[in-house]
């Protein structure tokens, strides 16, 4: 998979700008502010419909615009695809695949399978669990549009249900009934994400440890594992069991949406235990396991998104990362930076064809070849 071509219209700090990106890899190199993440997310937006940073559309429209709208031309197993995104915030938001708007913006997802790696992708061990689902959840619904699909319902009903147990408790009533309808509903989507998400991680787990070790060269043992309830009892007896105290707290307390992945190092908790440089490497062998799947399930290879990492990573992992940028077969490759010679040098060594374009305010100037 390739994406040969995109533009962006009053897209963040762009007014507008057409890039040329027909090359395994593609630099953008610029001072911190000049917008070269922006164009990393023009290109995620295009593939999975919203901005990585999981900024509202209110936020990505250019200053004194109404509007944003983005085009890419991809190429996917020799098919050519066109994509275009057009976006007014709170009013319309539409995806064309080759002229013709998708029904559900669900849809688009999968199409374009595509991994991004950025600096504050630590917040997957730092934050809570939401995060860590979000990882899970993103991941799944770009291998298979039925777990989308379910995901989306369950999350449908859990804020219909809570919002009845909201009305519940304002009005000091409750109506068990009323509850169980909700309750049978949830049951069968709740079992098929949680098995979904149960069989991922039986195949991630090893390839996550693989790259742990590939990337840091460290002797200590990283697991990642799969934290449900689900796992030790049906949902219909958790929710059974949770009524209580899911009327006094006015939300649903048990399900898919409360699961976790719990991630140590040595047999200790990550979050507490590892170094600056652990942290580091574990989550980055957690992205490019993520690569991993979606290429093996996808049967393609991924756009892969390197944000300001070689800045952000010591010497020693920017080789072990070259190496496997080398020794593996990746796609597509766009990398930010800000300084053009550190990432020549890099780029060399792979010994690959590649793009350079210079960032200043919002504008990309071709600067190689």
């Amino acid at each position: 998979m390739r994406l040969t071509s995109f533009k962006l219209t009053q897209f963040k700090n762009y007014d507008f700008q057409s890039v040329a990106c027909d090359a395994p890899l593609v630099c953008f190199i610029g001072a911190n502010g000049m917008g070269k993440t922006n164009l990393l997310d023009a290109i995620y937006y295009l593939c999975m419909g919203k901005s990585y940073f999981n900024a509202p559309d209110s936020l990505i429209a250019n200053h004194d615009s109404d509007f944003f709208r983005l085009e890419g031309q991809f190429e996917v197993n020799g098919t050519p695809e066109h994509i275009v995104a057009k976006v007014i915030p709170r009013k319309k938001k539409e995806l064309e695949r080759n002229r013709i708007p998708y029904p559900r913006l669900s849809e688009h997802v999968g199409l374009l399978p595509v991994v991004m790696i950025a600096p504050d992708d630590t917040y997957l061990v730092s934050e809570g669990s939401e995060a860590r689902r979000s990882f899970l959840d993103n991941t799944l619904s770009q291998i298979d549009p039925d777990y989308l699909g379910q995901l989306i319902l369950y999350n449908k009903l859990l804020q219909q249900r809570n919002a009845l147990l909201k009305q519940f408790g304002e009005s000091r009533t409750y109506n068990a009934a009323m509850m169980e309808v909700y309750n049978q509903q949830m049951l069968e989507p709740a079992r098929l994400l949680h098995d979904a998400r149960a069989r991922f991680m039986e195949q991630f787990r090893p390839i996550l440890q693989e790259a742990y070790t590939q990337i840091s060269g460290a002797a200590e043992t990283v697991d990642c594992t799969y934290r449900s309830k689900l796992s030790d009892a049906p949902f219909e007896e958790l929710l059974k069991e949770a009524a209580e105290k899911d009327r006094l707290l006015q939300r649903t307390t048990v399900g898919p949406h409360r699961d976790d992945l719990v991630f140590t190092i040595a047999g200790y908790p990550l979050k507490r235990f590892a170094s600056q440089g652990q942290l580091k490497s574990f989550v980055l062998s957690i992205k490019l396991g993520q690569y991993q799947m979606l290429g093996q399930e996808k049967k393609t290879a991924p756009i892969l998104l390197l944000d300001d990492i070689f800045d952000k990573l010591d010497r020693q992992r920017v080789q072990h990362l070259l190496h496997l940028l080398q020794a593996r077969t990746f796609g597509q490759v766009f990398i930010t930076d800000t300084e053009q010679d550190r990432l020549a040098g890099i780029i060399q060594q792979t010994g690959q064809h590649f793009l350079v374009y210079n960032i200043q305010e919002g504008t990309a100037t071709q600067i190689h070849p």
